[in-house]
């Protein structure tokens, strides 16, 4: 079954970005069968030549960043969680 053109030139994007320096997370909703679930996956930015790029690869001083911004993600989306719970009493 062919895409409208619409569906294809949308394209889906994160709930939310961290970025420390040239390591990002992007954090991704999925809706299930409970409630709302999240992902994230995280990216190194680089620029070769006049390009910038990305890559899921990390070298060892990607390393503490990586933490940093893995702990401002958990962190997000607890928030996320309690905001959520907070608006369900609420009603």
């Amino acid at each position: 079954m062919a895409k409208s053109s619409e569906q294809s030139s949308e394209k889906a994007r994160p709930v939310h970005e961290i970025r420390l320096g040239r390591i990002k997370a992007a954090i991704w909703e999925n809706e299930v069968q409970n409630g709302i679930r999240h992902n994230v996956t995280f990216q190194r930015i680089y620029k070769e030549g006049e390009q910038w790029r990305q890559s899921e690869s990390f070298g060892r001083d990607d390393l503490p960043l990586i933490m940093k911004v893995a702990d401002l993600a958990h962190t997000w989306i607890y928030e996320q969680a309690q905001d959520g719970s907070s608006r369900e009493r609420a009603a």
